[in-house]
C-alpha cells in the first residue's frame, strides 16, 4: 500500500502512457453524471464518425427495426463488405460505452479486416442505455437482437453454424451475458465469444478497481458511474442477475470458447482474469491475455503503440483459429 491509502498500480507501459496525456485533455480519467449527454453526443474528436468508419473501411451498412426487450422497437445494422456475395460467418456485436453512451457504430472499424477476409457480416445492436433504460433492458435488447440474427441466419447470408459474439469493454460484459442467456434458454448456438477488457462485476472489490481510480481510462469512479446507472440501489447486492453482472455467474460450463483480454493498468483486470478463471475451473475453454502497461482500451486510443499490435495479432491469431 501507499502511504496515502491508495493501492500501488502495475506502471503504464512508456509509450501508451504519453498517449494518456492527450487523452486526458479531451476526457477525465474519471466521468460523472453530467458527462454523459456530451459522451452520447460524440464528443471525441478522436473517435472516428460513422460515416468514416464505412467509407475507410469499404463497408456498406443497412438497418433494420426488430422487436427488442418486451416486444419494443430497436434498430440492428447489418454491416459487411461492399457488394458482399455468398455466405460467410457472422458476427453478432455488442458496442461499448459503460452502458450509458456509445452507438452500435462504436469500434465497428476493428472488426473490418475480419468482414473482407472472412466474406462476413456482422450485425451490430442499438440497445437501450442506462439510466434511462436499466438492467434488464441493455442485456435483453442484445439477446432480443441476438435471436432475431439466428433466425435470419440465411438471409443475412450466415453460413449454418458460425455466428460469434463480439463486443469490448461494457459490449464484453453484455456479450458475456447474452452467452449465459443462450445457453440457459437453449438460444441460439455461439463458436465462440471474443470479449475485449469486458465490464463482468458491479461489486467494487477487487484490487485492481481501487487501483485505478483517478488514473487512465474510466477508472473506478467512471465504473461506479456505469454499474450504478444500470443497477441503481441494486449494485452491489444479492439482487443482481448472472446476466447483468456475468462475474457473478457460479456456473461457467457449457459457454462456447472465449477470448478475454485486459491490461494491467485498468479496472476490469481482475475480473476478466477470474472469468476466465472459472471457465477453465468448469471445464471450457477460454484464451487469456493480460497486456502489461496496457490501460483501458489501449488498442483503440493507441492502435499505432507496439502493445497494441501485439494485442490486436492475439485477437487474430484466436479468429483465425475458430474461422479458419
Amino acid at each position: 500500500m501507499a502511504v496515502d491509502g491508495i493501492r500501488n498500480r502495475p506502471p503504464f507501459d512508456p509509450e501508451l502512457e504519453t498517449m494518456l496525456e492527450v487523452i486526458g485533455a479531451m476526457v477525465p480519467s474519471t466521468l460523472t453524471a453530467e458527462m454523459i449527454p456530451l459522451m452520447r453526443g460524440g464528443a471525441l474528436p478522436v473517435m472516428p464518425t460513422r460515416e468514416e468508419i464505412l467509407e475507410t473501411a469499404q463497408l456498406q451498412s443497412r438497418d433494420v427495426t426488430i422487436p427488442g426487450y418486451q416486444g419494443a422497437e430497436i434498430v440492428v445494422s447489418i454491416i459487411e463488405p461492399r457488394g458482399r456475395t455468398g455466405r460467410g460467418p457472422g458476427i453478432f456485436h455488442t458496442h461499448g460505452g459503460g452502458m450509458i453512451f456509445g452507438d452500435r457504430f462504436t469500434a465497428v472499424e476493428g472488426f473490418a479486416e475480419w468482414l473482407h477476409r472472412y466474406n462476413a457480416v456482422m450485425v451490430s445492436v442499438e440497445y437501450r442505455l442506462a439510466p434511462e433504460f436499466p438492467d434488464p433492458y441493455p442485456v435483453e435488447d442484445c439477446y432480443a437482437g441476438l435471436v432475431w440474427t439466428a433466425e435470419h441466419a440465411d438471409d443475412l447470408g450466415i453460413e449454418n453454424g458460425r455466428l460469434l459474439i463480439a463486443g469490448g469493454s461494457a459490449g464484453g460484459g453484455l456479450a458475456a451475458g447474452v452467452a449465459l442467456l443462450a445457453r440457459d434458454r437453449q438460444g441460439p448456438h455461439l463458436i465462440g465469444q471474443l470479449l475485449m477488457y469486458p465490464m463482468l462485476d458491479d461489486r467494487d472489490a477487487t484490487v485492481s478497481t481501487h487501483q485505478i481510480e483517478s488514473v487512465g481510462v474510466w477508472d473506478r469512479g467512471s465504473n461506479l458511474l456505469g454499474w450504478n446507472a444500470l443497477l441503481g440501489d441494486r449494485r452491489g447486492t444479492d439482487d443482481v442477475s448472472i446476466y447483468a453482472a456475468p462475474a457473478r455467474a457460479t456456473d461457467l460450463s457449457n459457454l462456447p470458447p472465449a477470448f478475454i483480454d485486459c491490461g494491467s493498468a485498468e479496472v476490469f483486470r481482475d475480473e476478466d482474469v477470474a472469468y476466465a478463471s472459472a471457465i477453465w475451473a468448469a471445464g471450457g475453454h477460454a484464451e487469456l491475455h493480460v497486456w502489461p502497461g496496457g490501460f483501458h482500451a489501449f488498442e483503440g486510443f493507441a492502435p499505432q503503440a507496439a502493445l497494441s499490435h501485439d494485442a490486436i495479432d492475439a485477437r487474430d491469431r484466436w479468429i483465425r483459429r475458430l474461422l479458419g
